[in-house]
Parts: structure tokens; sequence; C-alpha cells
């Protein structure tokens, strides 16, 4: 097997050649820092790539696999972290000028769970500066390019995670997801992504951008890699006042289940609203997949929609403004002129505005808990559009002029608002080949129905083998 094909595998299939010994975590490892160095210069996903702690790691793995101690599907796999995740004695830089030199003391709870489970950390990757943008244009380590067309968007703000997957440049790769940020880059660059629920994986350890919606979660090359991703990043953490004392399920255990007898909801005055038209085409046709795996999809109507997510926005911009308060005032001119501006706006913000904004919020997770007793899932495209290019201000949807970040968060931002675990996987190529994403929502705290239509869609398509250009020619 070569390099280039080896840097293509999922961790289903790496983890077997790696527990039988027909590859090592140092061929693995040696083969991704290869390509890394071959073709980041192209994409910019990667913001530090850590070289020899990866290979020092992967020597001490590779003898822990030969001496049998085995630790499970994630050891000597070679992964990435948004930069935004702390790892002790790496800088964590959030993309940003004002955080270049900040070097973290100890890691973030949900890395030292990957360590744990014997994942390899190849490096950190790029990100919109401080995750405040769908785009991952402004970074202060400039952009991150979409491997599928390199004059357009990843997406974001996950968008080097999400460019790393996609490309094959580290197996799989952290996120956070606060408006749609690990789901947009998934979808733009045609991987899985999923944000699971508020509360599952702490927060400690990474940069915030809202405390009541940031949600960390993997990007994958399949369904089965985020169920293992999840499954090693989600635990209790006493000291996040977020986090959820649950016990954390083995997500891979009902992935075969099938989705016979589910009941899938959409509202298509949502869902089928001013979207592009080859999206609508692609999301309609994973309808019928769906439909003939044995589901059942029902028409809902989700009128709270447009209040909600005009909640989510008031909610996002005032944390965030709370969150940056102490450098807007003292470095000012250290911020990205794109994410300054937006980081401002939350200081216009009035208090009772937020209060019916939370109020907003928790009304809609009540509504939606409703809708959760009649069907078991709800299914949007991901995004109304595929991949914009650089510098892209509006899309034509339906003969109307739309803002891009709009039509990239149109259908993720409520469920950071609810806190209901979403996934994302690929359901489609435009005729410019590019990528289009299905999203599907559930219940909070059932991650495995999410996963399991996620996956039965999967492996009952080929989407899943469909790779940018770029990464096949290498």
């Amino acid at each position: 097997m070569s390099n280039a094909e080896l840097c293509t595998l999922t961790i289903e299939v790496l983890s077997q050649r790696l527990r039988q010994k027909e590859v090592s975590p140092i061929m693995v490892v040696e083969a991704y820092l290869e390509r890394i160095d071959a073709m980041d210069r192209q994409i910019n996903a990667y913001i530090t790539v850590m070289r020899d702690q990866a290979l020092a790691d992967a020597c001490r793995y590779e003898q822990e696999i030969l001496a049998g101690e085995y630790r499970g599907p994630l050891h000597g796999v070679p992964i990435a972290l948004k930069d935004l995740y702390d790892i002790g004695g790496v800088p964590t830089t959030a993309a940003s000028k004002i955080y270049a030199d900040r070097v973290a003391d100890e890691d973030a709870p949900s890395v030292a769970r990957l360590r744990k489970a014997g994942a390899i950390i190849l490096g950190k990757t790029n990100l919109h500066e401080f995750a405040y943008g769908a785009t991952t244009e402004h970074s202060y380590f400039g952009p991150t390019r979409n491997p599928w067309d390199l004059e357009r968007i990843p997406g974001g703000s996950s968008g080097g995670s999400g460019a790393a997957v996609a490309a094959g440049l580290c197996a799989v790769a952290t996120g956070s997801d606060t408006g749609g940020s690990i789901r947009i880059p998934a979808a733009l660059c045609g991987i899985v992504g999923i944000k699971p629920t508020y509360g599952r994986i702490s927060c400690r350890g990474l940069v915030p951008l809202s405390w009541t919606m940031d949600h960390p979660g993997p990007l994958t090359r399949s369904v089965y890699d985020a169920a293992v991703m999840l499954e090693a990043m989600a635990g209790y953490d006493p000291r996040d006042p977020a986090s959820v004392d649950r016990p954390v399920p083995n997500f891979t255990t009902s992935l075969r289940d099938g989705v016979h007898g589910l009941r899938v909801g959409i509202d298509p005055k949502w869902a089928l609203y001013r979207i592009d038209s080859e999206v609508r085409t692609a999301f309609e046709a994973a309808l019928v997949v769906l439909k003939d795996m044995g589901a059942e999809v029902v028409e809902l109507s989700l009128s709270q929609i447009p209040e909600a997510t005009e909640a989510a926005l008031t909610i996002l911009a005032s944390e965030a403004a709370a969150i940056h308060e102490e450098f807007l005032h003292s470095r000012p001119q250290d911020y990205n002129a794109n994410v300054h501006i937006r980081l401002e706006q939350g200081f216009l913000i009035r208090g009772v505005d937020y209060a019916r904004a939370r109020r907003v919020g928790q009304c809609l997770q009540r509504d939606l808990e409703e809708v959760f007793e009649m069907v078991n899932l709800i299914a949007t495209p991901t995004c109304s559009v595929t991949a914009p290019k650089f510098g892209q201000q509006t899309v034509l949807l339906d003969g109307g002029e739309t803002p891009v970040t709009a039509a990239l968060t149109r259908f993720t931002r409520i469920f950071n608002l609810t806190g209901m675990p979403t996934i994302t996987v690929p359901c489609g190529l435009s005729l410019q080949g590019l990528p289009i994403g299905l999203q599907l929502a559930g219940a909070v705290w059932n991650e495995e129905m999410v996963l399991r239509a996620a996956y039965t869609y999967e492996q009952a398509t080929e989407w899943r083998h469909c790779r940018p250009l770029l990464a096949a020619g290498n």
C-alpha cells in the first residue's frame, strides 16, 4: 500500500491493520507527515505541526501494540486538533495574533482522553479567528482553502480540520461548533461531522466563544469514525460547569440497527426554501434513500425557527463580547477587522434582549422535545449552498440575495441553541463537483439514533467514497 493510500483509510480500516501489525504507527505517522509537507502549502490546514512529538508517540505506541497492549481503535491513529484545544506545552493560538504566544499548561480533558485512547496528535489546525466565522477566511495565519476547489472556502470555523480530513492530512480531527462550525466545514469538504448534545464533551481547555452554545466534537471520514471519536472524547468533567454527569454509551454498537420504522420529520417551508437547486435535489434524493431503507418521512411545521435564529445570534454576540471584553479594550488593533466588528456589535445588545433570547431558546427546546415525541429525527440540508468562493459576500437563492454566513448557518444554528445532537453526512456533489451534506438532528442525549440513521444512509450510498481531486491525485 502506498503512503497516499494509507492516508485515505478510515479509523475502522486503519485500526484493524495497526492491531494486526500489517502497518505500524511509525509508518502511518511518517506517511501523514510526508503528505502534510507535500500538500499543506496549498491548503494551509495546519497552524502547528508537532513532528517530533508525533514520531515519539508513534514509537511508544508501536512498542505497546507489539507487546499486545492494545488500547482500542484509536491506538496509533494520527489525529489533528483545532487550534483552540489546549495541549500542554504547545501554543493554543485560536488563529489570532492576540494568542500567538499563548502556551497551554496542560491538556484539555478531551485531549487527555484522546491521548489515553492512544491517538497520536499530528498538530493543530487553522480556524476562523477565535472561531467567530463560518468561512475560515480570517485567520492570523492566513485562510484555509477547500481541497475540492482551492478558490473556495472550506467553511468554518473549523475549516482547517475539515480540509485536513478531506485532503488526507490526518485520519480524523477535532472541531468546535457554536453555530455550525463542525457541520459546515464537514459538509463543504465532503466528510462527516457531529455536534453532540451540549455537555457531552467537556469545554474546559478550549478557547471559548459562547459559554452556552459551544459544542466540541469530531470531523471524520465516516460515521463509524465519528462514533469512535465521540466515545473517546466524551465524559463528565466536574471542573466544567456545562459538563453533565451521564454514562458514555458505546456509540458503535447500534450503528447497524437500520432505520426501519423510524420517523424522519421535515418542515418543507424551512428545509426546501431559499436553498440552491442542486442542494434541494440532493436533499430530496437523500430522503428517498431513507424511505427505501424503511424510514417514514413526515412533514412538520417549525414556525419558531426565524425567531430562534435571531435569539441564537443575540446570545452568541453578547457572550462573545463578554468573553473578549478585556482584549477588545487593551488590544483592539490585534483582531482581524472582520472579527473585531462582529465582537464590538455584542456590546450593543441590551440585557433585556439577552434575557428574551434565552427565553426563546428555552421555549424552542421544549417545543422540539415535543416534536421528538412524534418523530425520531429532523432532516434538513446541512447548508443552503455548496462552498462559496473566497471573498464572496452573498449568494443568489430563490431570486434573492442572501449573505454567505446566513446561507451557511440557516439550518445549523438552532441546534446550538437547543443543545441537541446533530450530524452531517455527505449526500451528493454539485455539477461543479462540490460536496453537499445531509443534516440529521435528534433528541438530547440520543446521539445513538443520529449516528445510526447517518450510518444507514452512508452505507446505502456511494458518496463516502468521493474524494477531492487534490487528494486523489497525490
